[in-house]
């Protein structure tokens, strides 16, 4: 096969990338529960000082002075899934207060591929710079559960919502090589797109003047359209090579700060207050922040066939205190309420903490059935960003443990097929209900006492299937 232009399959690619967005659809949304990308996650995400393919525009950009002229695309499924049982406090008429288990929902999620596309151009006298260009996305847990429980509203619908939408994030990277020990590299990305949702929250009026707290006919939904949006970002990394069996490598991503405009509809509750109640105005503002991340890693060569890495990431979570959606929106026609009701913002409690990460992985290159193929496994450990008080079915993230195991068939020189598997062993949660933080949603506001929707057990489980192809020219 005669191979293609180096400079027009780079231009192709790359516009292919910005042009292809997947589509997803879930009803739950949670962290980075991840690392990303098919051939770092055989091992285990320690993918810094080792960089030296189109991965590295996430993992460490200077890494691409070593990615010559390729192509790059991998898919990557996150199979997750949670069961959760409800534990909710409820004070009585009395003032008693009496504790509640509520049936167990399980979430699953949808076969849903997550891209990396990626390509590259090596040039200069020496070939000592590359540019490249690419679009990622983050490796999240999503999962869907169903709306009702034996006839009953979910325990978990002020929680969850269904949610769609096209998302990703594109950018540009350059690397120089300034000598055989020393790299640099950056690149600008953004993270682009659109999202809708739907969520339900409650409008019972509070203190229990007409019912209780999670009466079904008072519950409401709002059907919200966030973006196009554009928040940019930039990430820069070096690579320091002191001798040839070993590599050292740091890098750090900026922080995102996302601002965008919303559009809302509302499904008013079936309640009696409510006939004849109209909706008036749809837009809102809707903040909130992705972390900067640091990361550092040294590998070890000690013969060309063998590759070991170590590697520590910190995720700076502790930037996403809240979630901050200012309404413009009113209510006309409630009974009980003003004749033009306005609703007031939401601040929706996140806390956030920072996550450490401790990975260990690596890679030996031999020759089977006659085929160069690299072998490679890891063993992460990584925090949970999500304090216990504050763990929801929206915000989902656990202290985990990651094994892996990857491989890549080398055919010639130029193709590479790409292989991963990996489970990841999340520790089960309970959150006391006496210590939940996060809180129903409610726009009538009253001076009931705070009552958290999050308590009871989680249990998790996932597993990273994914295949790969690169093209090096």
């Amino acid at each position: 096969m005669k191979p293609l232009k180096p400079s027009l399959a780079f231009a192709g690619a790359t516009l292919a990338c910005l042009s292809i967005l997947t589509p997803n659809a879930a009803s739950a949304a949670g962290l980075y529960f991840s690392d990303r990308g098919v051939r770092p996650m055989g091992r285990a995400g320690a993918f810094v000082a080792g960089a030296d393919d189109l991965h590295s525009i996430w993992y460490n950009p200077a890494g691409l002075a070593d990615a010559g002229t390729s192509v790059l695309v991998d898919a990557a499924w996150l199979r997750f899934a949670v069961g959760y049982t409800r534990e909710l406090r409820v004070r009585d008429g009395d003032g008693n207060i009496q504790q509640f288990s509520q049936p167990t929902i399980s979430g699953h999620s949808p076969i849903l591929p997550i891209p990396t596309m990626a390509a590259s151009y090596n040039f200069g006298r020496k070939k000592e710079w590359t540019i490249a260009g690419g679009f990622i996305a983050p490796y999240v847990a999503l999962a869907s559960f169903d709306a009702t429980i034996n006839g009953q509203p979910s325990p978990g619908r002020y929680m969850v919502g269904s949610f769609e939408g096209l998302l990703g994030i594109p950018g540009f990277w350059v690397a120089y090589k300034a000598h055989e020990k020393l790299r640099f590299g950056a690149g600008v990305m953004a993270f682009t797109g659109y999202f809708q949702t739907d969520a339900t929250f409650t409008a019972s009026p509070q203190d229990r003047l007409i019912g209780s707290p999670e009466q079904p006919e008072y519950d409401a939904a709002a059907r919200v359209f966030a973006g196009p949006f554009f928040a940019p970002t930039a990430n820069a990394g070096v690579t320091y090579v002191p001798s040839k069996s070993v590599r050292i490598g740091v890098s750090a991503n900026l922080p995102i700060w996302l601002n965008t405009q919303a559009n809302i509809k509302l499904r008013l509750p079936t309640a009696s207050i409510f006939d004849g109640a109209k909706q008036v105005g749809q837009s809102a503002d809707i903040r909130l922040q992705f972390p900067a991340i640091l990361r550092a890693g040294v590998e070890f060569r000690p013969t060309n066939d063998v590759r070991f890495e170590i590697t520590y990431v910190r995720e700076f979570w502790s930037i996403q205190k809240t979630i901050e959606v200012n309404q413009r929106i009113g209510l006309q026609g409630v009974v009980g309420l003003p004749a033009d009701a306005k609703l007031p913002a939401i601040s929706v409690a996140r806390e956030f903490q920072d996550a450490h990460s401790f990975r260990a992985g690596g890679e030996v290159s031999a020759k089977i059935l006659g085929y160069e193929t690299d072998i490679r496994a890891g063993i992460s450990y990584e925090e949970s960003a999500v304090p216990h008080a504050y763990l929801s079915l929206n915000a989902l993230d656990f202290e985990k443990v990651t094994l892996s195991l990857g491989a890549t068939i080398h055919v010639g020189k130029r193709w590479g097929f790409d292989a991963v598997y990996a489970h990841l062993f999340a520790s089960s949660v309970y959150v006391d209900p006496a210590t939940a933080k996060v809180p129903r949603i409610n726009p009538l506001k009253g001076n009931a006492e705070f009552e958290p929707v999050n308590g009871g057990k989680y249990e998790p489980t996932a597993d990273l299937f994914g295949v790969g192809v690169r093209y090096k020219f």
